[in-house]
């Protein structure tokens, strides 16, 4: 498990403490602030201790929802669009614009860690925005899903979702077209 240095101060650890944890190779320091109880670390933990206030999204979401196979070779992170960009060359920092952020934002559980992640509601909307950016075949095999999962989409969370985006009541209509 990973650990942030303030999560360690919480559980009574002092500065001292963590250092000889990290001697003793009971603790393993990753970098500035963040550790591990084993010298191995879950990737997917890292990122979102790292970077706790982004999102999963695109491919990322796609993969961690179960609507495509294909793994992605980044991790795809909504962020807002007037924070710090990310220095990583395992991520594509995806900005947002603050109102839309928060819009389908949710948790799940994904090989025991907790991700903030967009719902699959939202996910539909950013697949039909983004339609022109994504190949062709990958485009058709997350409708294809979505059409397999129709019954579990909330539509009226779809609709308020919609009602924030200058172009929804054309989004609706692809969305209809394409999935229902």
């Amino acid at each position: 498990m990973i650990y942030t240095y303030s999560e360690l101060k919480n559980n009574g650890l002092d500065n001292y403490n963590i250092n000889k944890k990290v001697a003793n190779k009971e603790l393993y320091k990753i970098e500035s602030g963040l550790y591990s109880d084993t010298e191995k670390y879950n990737p997917l933990e890292y990122i979102v201790k790292r970077y706790p206030n982004s999102i999963f999204t695109s491919e990322s979401a796609f993969f961690y929802l179960g609507l495509t196979d294909y793994i992605p070779s980044k991790y795809f992170l909504a962020t807002k669009h007037n924070v710090k960009k990310i220095l990583n060359d395992k991520i594509e920092q995806i900005f947002m614009a603050n109102h839309f952020f928060e819009i389908g934002k949710s948790q799940i559980n994904y090989n025991n860690v907790q991700i903030n992640i967009y719902n699959k509601e939202r996910m539909l909307i950013e697949l039909i925005r983004n339609k022109n950016t994504i190949p062709f075949d990958y485009y058709k095999e997350i409708i294809s899903n979505y059409r397999e999962i129709a019954d579990e989409i909330d539509m009226s969370l779809l609709a308020d979702y919609l009602e924030c985006f200058t172009n929804g009541k054309n989004i609706f209509e692809i969305i209809h077209r394409e999935v229902f």
